[in-house]
């Protein structure tokens, strides 16, 4: 109310300062992304995987230990719950989960349902809300739901998996025709609420022209241009993701996207949220994560997965020095690749400032381009620890 109305309207201020107390919202909660939980006995191995699994549980345990002790309103998990989508592994995690003294909502990831059809591995696609009814599926018909997680607070959870005529998964993330018709009636009946959207793809870039390049395209939803207009055109301003494994803050157009790195990748990290409006229209998120040091048998855990991405990043760092754009050849790529090894571990950690000044120019340029904030003259390092200030759009 402008201050010129309380002056000459006194009582007005009073109802002013009732409806500011009513409309502020404060809460907090936590994120952990990309658990993988795999049991012991569900446990396979492959020489190049990235993921630590074999801490799944015992680095899970810690997270909901320190998670009881803060008064959390809710926890966001954002897909790739578990190691491949076993049906072991998804009933442990639902019951754990509504073990907590919060509630839980949950998504699927690419891991979680990576096939059409349940086989003797993993569970099939449709049956992946049936697990997770206490975790925001109240309908098991389909695999997104939306619910009011607190007053005028509302959670939209998408699926962004799918498959081609044949059964197989996308290489990329989409949101199908289907979902979007129920999304934009769901969005229509939302101006008055606090909404945040949770995918497991990617929505907004991450790293340099994710969407272009074939090694980022696949953290992408393919359809992101057609989610974002929908969302800005509703007045939403938060996303929470998850997949790549990094812990990175995107900004765009008024819309944050906040991704959160695997608990079974370095650096093991997971989030604490709080949110808070001191007065209306004006709202801010403050976020800090927390990173596992040490679980059985692995006592200095950072050290040790750090290595263990160094170990298995050749492949990777090979395709990124002789694919476009750089485009080396495959001796010149040798030459390079080395001072490469720990560079996703980086990525991965946040905040990473590069330089690579004995490279040369071209290539150069290209790989510090990953530091955060490249190009401003004093880049804002927020993918950790931050508060983002945003003005109500609705």
């Amino acid at each position: 109310m402008p201050f010129i109305w309380r002056l000459c309207f006194p009582g007005l201020g009073t109802i002013y300062n009732i409806l500011l107390l009513v409309m502020t919202l404060n809460f907090r909660f936590a994120v952990v992304s990309d658990p993988h939980i795999a049991l012991p006995e569900t446990i396979w191995d492959h020489p190049t995987r990235f993921h630590l699994v074999e801490i799944s549980i015992p680095a899970l345990e810690i997270v909901f230990e320190h998670l009881a002790t803060l008064d959390l309103d809710f926890l966001l998990l954002p897909g790739d719950l578990t190691q491949h989508g076993e049906a072991l592994n998804h009933s442990w995690l639902a019951e754990r989960l509504t073990k907590l003294p919060f509630p839980a909502y949950v998504i699927p990831g690419n891991h979680d349902v990576p096939v059409v059809l349940p086989n003797a591995q993993s569970i099939g696609f449709a049956d992946f809300p049936k697990y997770y009814h206490a975790q925001g599926y109240k309908d098991t018909n389909e695999l997104y739901y939306t619910c009011e997680i607190l007053p005028n607070v509302r959670l939209i959870a998408l699926n962004s998996n799918q498959f081609d005529s044949q059964g197989k998964q996308l290489p990329f993330g989409r949101l199908d025709e289907k979902q979007l018709t129920w999304l934009e009636e769901v969005l229509s009946s939302t101006k008055d609420e606090l909404t945040m959207v949770m995918v497991h793809h990617n929505v907004l870039e991450h790293l340099p022209n994710q969407s272009k390049h074939s090694l980022g395209r696949r953290y992408m939803l393919e359809n992101a241009p057609t989610l974002l207009n929908m969302l800005r055109q509703a007045g939403v301003q938060l996303i929470f993701t998850g997949h790549l494994h990094v812990q990175d803050i995107a900004y765009q157009q008024n819309l944050y996207e906040i991704t959160t790195g695997s608990l079974v990748s370095y650096p093991h990290p997971y989030r604490i949220c709080e949110f808070s409006s001191q007065e209306i229209g004006k709202n801010s998120l403050k976020l800090e994560s927390h990173k596992i040091q040490s679980v059985s048998n692995f006592p200095q855990l950072p050290k040790h997965s750090r290595e263990w991405i160094g170990e298995r990043s050749y492949p990777f760092m090979m395709k990124l020095l002789t694919e476009p754009p750089l485009s080396l050849s495959v001796l010149k790529a040798e030459e390079l690749v080395g001072s490469l090894r720990y560079f996703w571990a980086d990525i991965a950690e946040g905040d990473a400032m590069f330089n690579f000044s004995e490279f040369p120019p071209e290539a150069r340029r290209y790989f510090e381009a990953f530091s955060a904030g490249a190009g401003e003259k004093e880049p804002k390092l927020i993918d950790n620890h931050a508060q983002l200030f945003f003005e109500k759009t609705k």
